[in-house]
């Protein structure tokens, strides 16, 4: 019987010393990140260096974009949807190709944004225009509505 729970306690050491290792990286790998956090989520931490993930915008700036009464682009997505991670390798590069200044809102590590915002689902594409929100679109699209949308909504 002793075996077994110097063999469990083992096993519980090994776990803790990973788990700590883990997270001591991932803290390491955040640090300087854009999003103002001393830690984020392990998903978030694996987009830091992806070149469609990095116009990060926080709520206190998107507020003030709002309130200043400016117009704005804003692509409001989670690390963790499958359908966002389909969306940004088409959705980013459109937006760079087109020159539309496109922030892009993590809701994984922002969560008010989700009532703050309004957003039900994700993938979502909001318009601003003096402030106000005058159109989104919701969920995976293909690259020529994409297209579409941002032609009648960002480049006006």
């Amino acid at each position: 019987m002793k075996k077994v729970i110097i063999f469990l306690l083992i096993i519980v050491g090994l776990f803790s010393a990973l788990f700590f290792i883990n997270k001591a990286q991932n803290e390491e790998k955040a640090e300087g990140n854009p999003y103002g956090k001393e830690t984020l989520h392990p998903e978030t931490v694996k987009q830091l260096e992806d070149p469609n993930y990095q116009n990060i915008i926080t709520p206190d700036d998107l507020d003030k974009i709002i309130k200043n009464g400016e117009d704005a682009t804003v692509y409001f997505y989670s690390p963790t949807c499958p359908h966002c991670v389909r969306t940004t390798p088409v959705l980013a590069p459109l937006a760079k190709e087109m020159n539309v200044n496109m922030l892009q809102f993590n809701l994984l590590e922002y969560e008010n944004g989700w009532n703050d915002y309004g957003i039900e689902s994700t993938p979502t594409l909001v318009q601003y225009k003096d402030g106000k929100e005058v159109n989104r679109i919701v969920g995976y699209q293909e690259e020529p509505t994409f297209e579409e949308w941002l032609n009648e909504n960002s480049l006006k």
